[in-house]
């Protein structure tokens, strides 16, 4: 078996996956137990033919595939992949380029470069902003709460780097009180702590409150960092950042923003004002794997002070070759020092869209969404929790009767999962459970929405005909 034969029989097998997209069922179909035994057992003692190997993967894993890059996948604000994206991904994949060192790849180190300033320009950041491309938002998050950790103990005359934690002065960590997981994560894993931080009351939407932050702010001394978010995970809201900022600033804070999908509304004129004020932050982190449609993985972290990132992400050793000075180092700026080359395909996703391919992208899942809440709060027993103002759907399913609304919106969200029309995740939201719908796919079209609004009533009142909650 060549290379040639076998690299052929992968785009085969490639090709026939994604065609069957638009059909397929969304959910995986194969149970635990299946795939366990389809894929498990010992470790053979002699090898097999490469194509047999590859052969044997595809079916065994064919069930327990899920849909995630088609057209009625709208489970976890998961973007599928561009065509030039997923190309150049292949590419990257073949080419295995480490692309920690400009020495060990000069066009993967080129490539972030390049990819680096297009994004700022795009997202309207600083232009001098640094930009490491790590594994996804809770690397981002990392990174940037990294930086700002340094930061704020450098300016209060202690080296975090060096020293550790361990006898430095005490840092404040405030965020909203629909924070991402991701930050408390983060906070985790620098030392910061998760059970220390200040939560600050946010809205009915989840936008934390100004008023309450300044009061939080006035509590505490010393350094401090502040979380804030653009696009809430369930509602799509967004902080206001500008004034947040302004807030912190005021005292010497530093302010994150996680903005792992909403902030690519900064590409989109009609919906660039929900993001405005975003570039008075410190720190920034998005998500390449969301809505640019590049393949998994490929987070981004932005820090408009390059000094303190590179300080909280470089390691140096004697047997790395080490840039002149006129070259980029990817590892100076982020977690890694060995990874992939992600600088590829987010490339090709920018290349490919330009600067008005990104805000129809944006623009046009945004509609669909809008279009998405129209068609299912328009059926009686369903209530819309959000205001749709980005990708966003919640809804609530509430029955008339006695039925418990939280048993029955569980049981529909189960249903409609079971019935793989489509596929979206349950939530709770201020103490009530509803079904989350986010729409980020380049391929989903007005036809998808309305087949899955479709799928989705006819599951609710399947369920509500066997009597509601199970």
């Amino acid at each position: 078996m060549s290379t040639d034969d076998l690299l052929a029989r992968t785009a085969s097998l490639a090709r026939r996956f994604l065609e069957g997209l638009p059909s397929r069922p969304v959910a995986a179909r194969a149970a635990l137990g299946e795939l366990r035994a389809a894929l498990g057992g010992p470790l053979p003692a002699t090898g097999s033919d490469p194509l047999e190997v590859l052969e044997r993967l595809a079916a065994a894993a064919e069930g327990g595939i899920v849909a995630s890059a088609g057209p009625r996948y709208f489970g976890f604000v998961i973007g599928g992949s561009l065509p030039a994206a997923l190309a150049a991904d292949w590419l990257a994949a073949a080419w295995d380029q480490d692309a920690g060192l400009y020495a060990c790849g000069p066009a993967a180190a080129v490539v972030e470069e390049v990819a680096a300033g297009w994004l700022l320009d795009l997202l309207g950041l600083p232009a001098t902003s640094s930009v490491g491309f790590v594994t996804g938002g809770q690397m981002a998050n990392f990174t940037g709460l990294a930086a700002g950790r340094h930061a704020v103990l450098a300016a209060a005359g202690w080296e975090v780097e060096e020293e550790g934690l361990r006898g430095g002065p005490s840092v404040n960590v405030v965020m909203g009180e629909e924070a991402h997981v991701t930050i408390l994560t983060s906070l985790r894993m620098l030392g910061l702590g998760s059970r220390g931080a200040v939560r600050v009351a946010a809205d009915s939407q989840g936008r934390m409150r100004v008023d309450a932050l300044r009061e939080a702010l006035a509590r505490l001394p010393g350094p401090t960092i502040v979380c804030t978010q653009a696009g809430n995970v369930s509602t799509g809201a967004f902080d206001p950042v500008g004034e947040i900022a302004e807030a912190a600033h005021e005292r010497g804070g530093w302010v994150h923003v996680d903005g792992a999908f909403g902030l690519w509304a900064s590409a989109s004129p009609r919906l660039a004002h929900l993001a405005r004020g975003v570039e008075r932050a410190d720190s920034w982190a998005t998500d390449g794997h969301k809505w640019l449609n590049v393949p998994y993985d490929c987070g981004i972290a932005i820090v408009r002070d390059a000094a303190a990132h590179k300080a909280a992400m470089t390691g140096r050793a004697a047997y790395l070759v080490q840039s002149t000075g006129a070259e980029r180092d990817p590892q100076d700026w982020t977690p890694e020092f060995s990874r992939r080359a992600r600088g590829f395909p987010v490339w090709a996703a920018l290349r490919h869209l330009g600067r008005h391919g990104v805000a129809a992208l944006v623009d046009r899942c945004c509609a669909l969404a809008r279009r998405m809440a129209d068609r299912l709060s328009a059926a009686p027993g369903v209530r819309l929790l959000n205001e749709v103002v980005l990708n966003q759907v919640l809804v609530r399913f509430e029955p008339a009767g006695t039925v418990d609304p939280d048993a029955f919106t569980r049981a529909v969200v189960a249903r409609v999962q079971r019935e793989g029309t489509c596929w979206m995740a349950g939530t709770r939201w201020h103490g009530m459970e509803a079904m989350r719908i986010s729409i980020s796919n380049w391929s989903t079209t007005e036809a998808d929405v309305d087949r899955s609004a479709e799928a989705i009533l006819a599951c609710a009142r399947a369920q509500a005909a066997e009597g509601g909650g199970r």
